[in-house]
């Protein structure tokens, strides 16, 4: 199974923008999504999949960090 995990869009170059998963700041490929600085986006293996409200990729983080707490 893959997940895709939410990022917010810092920065966009064309193709290519820069998104920040909870200070982690990675390079992502922006093609096939139509997403904007600001915006939120689920990521797998390097692309942009898919934009997704706010209140949808905290939700999804929060879920994350619940998941994390119970294996630690």
């Amino acid at each position: 199974m893959c997940v895709a995990v939410p990022g917010k869009v810092i920065e966009i170059n064309g193709f290519q923008g820069k998104v920040d998963f909870q200070g982690n700041i990675v390079d992502v490929s922006m093609a096939l999504v139509d997403a904007k600085i600001g915006d939120y986006v689920l990521v797998h293996a390097g692309c942009a999949i898919e934009t997704v409200k706010e209140e949808a990729a905290q939700e999804i983080l929060s879920l994350f960090a619940e998941l994390e707490s119970l294996t630690s």
